[in-house]
């Protein structure tokens, strides 16, 4: 009788499957894996990496103690997008022959979320999209982001938007039923980070950055998107350059991506500069204590815009177009582009105009509240609990 009742609650609870095989797609989806954990009698729930950025990946995944069940190990030095899509999408068959999942979780924008869906449609699966509906408006920019972000959101059965501005993007296209408007989950990774960030003495941080000077004027920059590649990149270089020379109550640190797009013209402009400081990529605890005490962002990156309005950071973005509108609309975020010109005048004048840099960090963060995983965790436990099955 014991086994039967243990066979008959193992068959009632929802088996589900989160992929993922990017650093940012691990940070957004560890609090929502840690909410699932918390709920071990109504969800079987396993983990997959397609491992796509190996080191960067795990970093986060040790951080955050994030459980691995499966590992598709699809790193390789040169691969092309259609390798890397083809590899994950014979690695997540075998995964999903076996594990049999209700509902498979992506997120946001990667190859691998696109090809989880994908495979989840092949196979019949429900497939739920974390941080569904963003758009730039250009199938080009972010590339290949923006088309993986259209075609997971038209495969997907729930879209969990991260604002009410994603949402429209969802319903402009056709999808209208199971969106949910739930905040980004970034916020709430953020959060935990900044609370076992603050638990540690702050000078392992300030040993770690011995030589950036804190009096001054810190600047962050990422940079990476593969849009940039080539003359564009360079001229976010050259803007660098020139923002570090002109201030001398500036210092610039540049985690700088491993990518040779990337790294070749940073260190051919940057290189040998005061005040510039190019360093490897570091994890996800000393980025974030790094822009918790910077004074600016310059990035590329859609996670880093979404982030720095909780920390009151204002963030440039060095692209010519953003998904990610919101933050421009609240002011804590300006559009600059990738032409040194636009960039340098920007960065002087939040360098030299108080005003408008207070302007820029007083709105509270227009991507959410520190509150998103909870909430899609709650969706799927009154599907349990009211029908224990999948509408």
């Amino acid at each position: 009788m014991k086994k039967e009742k243990q066979t008959e609650a193992l068959n009632s609870m929802l088996k589900t499957l989160f992929v993922f095989g990017t650093r940012p797609e691990a940070i957004k989806l560890a609090p929502v894996i840690e909410e699932f954990r918390k709920h071990r009698d109504r969800f079987e729930m396993k983990v997959c990496l397609t491992a796509q950025h190996r080191q960067m990946l795990d970093q986060v995944v040790d951080f955050f103690s994030i459980p691995v069940d499966y590992d598709l190990d699809l790193m390789r030095d040169n691969q092309s997008l259609s390798e890397l899509a083809a590899n994950c999408l014979i690695g997540l068959n075998q995964v999903l022959m076996t594990f049999k999942p209700d509902i498979i979780f992506v997120q946001g924008d990667t190859t691998s979320s696109f090809i989880g869906a994908l495979a989840g449609y092949f196979h019949h699966i429900k497939v739920a999209h974390i941080e569904a509906g963003l758009r730039s408006g250009d199938k080009f920019s972010p590339f290949p982001e923006e088309i993986n972000r259209i075609l997971t959101g038209h495969i997907a059965d729930y879209h969990f938007a991260p604002t009410e501005t994603a949402k429209e993007n969802l319903i402009r296209e056709g999808i209208r039923e199971n969106i949910m408007v739930v905040g980004n989950t970034v916020v709430d990774a953020l959060m935990e980070a900044m609370k076992r960030i603050q638990e540690q003495d702050p000078e392992i941080y300030r040993k770690f950055f011995h030589f950036v000077d804190f009096s001054k004027k810190l600047i962050l920059i990422t940079g990476h998107r593969r849009e940039s590649f080539g003359e564009p990149f360079k001229n976010i270089c050259r803007a660098i350059k020139e923002i570090a020379l002109k201030h001398n109550d500036v210092e610039v640190i540049y985690p700088v991506h491993l990518n040779p797009n990337v790294s070749k013209p940073v260190n051919a402009i940057l290189s040998g500069i005061d005040r510039i400081h190019l360093i490897d990529p570091v994890d996800y605890p000393h980025l974030i204590w790094l822009m918790s005490n910077c004074y600016l962002v310059l990035t590329d990156s859609g996670g880093i815009q979404e982030e720095a309005p909780t920390l009151k950071k204002p963030v440039l973005i060095m692209r010519n177009h953003t998904e990610r509108t919101e933050g421009i609309a609240s002011g804590s975020a300006r559009l600059v582009g990738t032409f040194t010109h636009e960039i340098v005048e920007a960065a002087n004048d939040l360098l030299t105009n108080n005003v408008h840099y207070l302007e820029m960090t007083k709105s509270p963060n227009p991507y959410g509240d520190g509150l998103a995983s909870g909430r899609i965790a709650r969706f799927f436990l009154d599907i349990h609990d009211e029908k224990n099955c999948i509408p």
